[in-house]
């Protein structure tokens, strides 16, 4: 019997869908599509400032609705996307250098994390775009997290892996992330990334966020991996997590 190949797969996810970074992100997502990527998972973050994203911009449930219609996954990107309490110091110091405050869940025991979680998955479905998976702000899970992430979600992304299943099976996708907060990062992370796509096995995972369109450099970079990926069939989260 013929073995049955598999084509390769893009999978490119928006961090830091909010309010304030609306109309960016609509910018990457067209042009992302003038790139050929008519699949992509947002990444929605629910209560920036502990306010429900719908109520400071109402427009933002169209948009995902119309961008759900046309094939995109949207995504819970925590809660509020920002760190409200220490964690231990050699925890903390590793959520610094992955993501500075934006780590949201360090430091926050097991109820305070599944409030958060609970409180960011209902805004999200009073918005009408209720998410099959989750992302935890710079990619710094916890124990306590993955508890709860494992009865609530279909799928959770780490920087390394996509887990499923309720957090039973595991696959091993590396994402391709751009760095702002430094120089260093600002430097280095565009070569890095441009070397990664080169060696990306089936699953080319690729990071954006807002602010990476302020650097000519990694928009440069961006570009490149696109344009090296043009054989690469976009497919989003939900579906890497389905097997598709």
């Amino acid at each position: 019997m013929a073995r049955v190949t598999r084509p390769l797969r893009l999978a490119v996810a928006l961090h830091d869908v909010e309010p304030a970074t609306y109309e960016r992100c609509a910018l990457i997502r067209d042009w992302l599509d003038d790139h050929g990527v008519d699949r992509v998972t947002l990444l929605v973050i629910p209560a920036p400032d502990l306010h429900p994203f719908h109520d400071r911009r109402p427009e933002m449930v169209d948009w995902l609705a119309d961008r759900r219609r046309f094939g995109d996954a949207i995504a819970q990107h925590g809660f509020q996307h920002r760190q409200t309490q220490p964690g231990a110091p050699g925890r903390q110091l590793l959520a610094g250098w992955q993501g500075g405050r934006a780590a949201e869940f360090v430091g926050l025991d097991e109820a305070e994390t599944r409030r958060a979680v609970r409180a960011g998955r209902r805004v999200l479905r009073l918005a009408g775009v209720e998410p099959r998976g989750f992302v935890a702000p710079a990619y710094a899970y916890t124990n306590e997290l993955r508890t709860t992430l494992a009865t609530h979600f279909e799928w959770w992304a780490s920087l390394s892996h996509v887990v499923h299943d309720g957090g039973r099976r595991a696959t091993l996708n590396p994402a391709l992330c751009l760095g702002t907060t430094s120089v260093t990062k600002r430097l280095l992370s565009p070569l890095v990334v441009r070397a990664g796509a080169g060696i990306a096995g089936d699953v080319l995972r690729l990071d954006l966020h807002p602010a990476d369109l302020d650097h000519p450099r990694h928009i440069g970079a961006v570009e490149a991996v696109l344009r090296g990926a043009r054989r690469r069939v976009a497919v989003t989260y939900d579906e890497l997590a389905c097997g598709a």
